[in-house]
Order: structure tokens, then C-alpha cells, then sequence
């Protein structure tokens, strides 16, 4: 299971960065996702990383393009995501989630991944 860490309260403009690891396993074969949830809403896509018939890509929902970035960090075994510029409606639990290249594309669909983490809270204060 991965495992996410680095939410918390953060004011309008300001920046956090999450992390996601996955104890036993390595992650540099597998594509993450991020997806989150917020108050009263369906959970959503955020960033991937993954790879398509021409290599490595990262997808990023339209909400967060330009300021969220995912990046791997494959001798730590971690991934990321530098999420700056956070609005109040990046207010959400944050879920890092890994899906295995082998079974099929994996991309910006929750139905990709079979690993989901517990999640992490951020909130942005306006």
C-alpha cells in the first residue's frame, strides 16, 4: 500500500509538497496517481505519472495544470507532488494511488489503479 505524507494547512498562495512512498515495493515501475476529495465532492483526478507508447508522461487535471507538479525521486523511492499557488478549493484529502503498466494503460482514470493510500489532508485557508 502506498503511503502519503506532508499535508496540512497552508494559506491561499502558498505551497506544500506531498509525498508518497510504498513500503516492501519500489516505485519506479509502477504509475502513480494522485487523486483527492473534497468536501462534498466526488474525488478527482490530479497528476500521473506513467508512461505511454512513447515513454515516461505526466497528465495533470485541468484544475491544477501549471501549478501542480509530479516528479519521482526513484533512489529514495518516493514521489511527489509540489502543489504551489494553492487556492481554497484545493481543500481536500489527498490519495497517492499505483497502478501496474503490465495489466494495461494506466493513466488519468481511478479505475487504472489498484493500490490506494490512506490519504493526507490539505486545507488552504483563504
Amino acid at each position: 500500500q502506498p503511503v502519503e505524507s506532508g499535508g496540512g494547512m497552508v494559506q491561499a498562495g502558498g505551497s506544500l509538497r506531498l509525498s508518497c512512498a510504498a513500503s516492501g515495493r519500489g516505485l519506479s515501475t509502477y504509475a502513480v496517481g494522485w487523486f483527492r476529495r473534497g468536501p462534498g465532492r466526488e474525488r478527482e483526478f490530479v497528476a500521473a505519472s506513467t508512461w505511454n507508447d512513447r515513454g515516461p508522461v505526466s497528465y495533470y487535471g485541468d484544475s491544477v495544470r501549471g501549478r501542480f507538479t509530479i516528479s519521482r525521486d526513484n533512489a529514495k523511492r518516493m514521489v511527489y507532488l509540489q502543489m504551489n499557488s494553492l487556492k481554497p478549493e484545493d481543500t481536500a484529502a489527498y490519495y497517492c494511488a499505483l497502478g501496474d503498466p503490465a495489466s494495461g494503460t494506466v493513466g488519468t482514470s481511478e479505475l487504472h489503479y489498484a493500490w490506494w493510500g490512506q490519504g493526507t489532508q490539505v486545507t488552504v485557508s483563504s
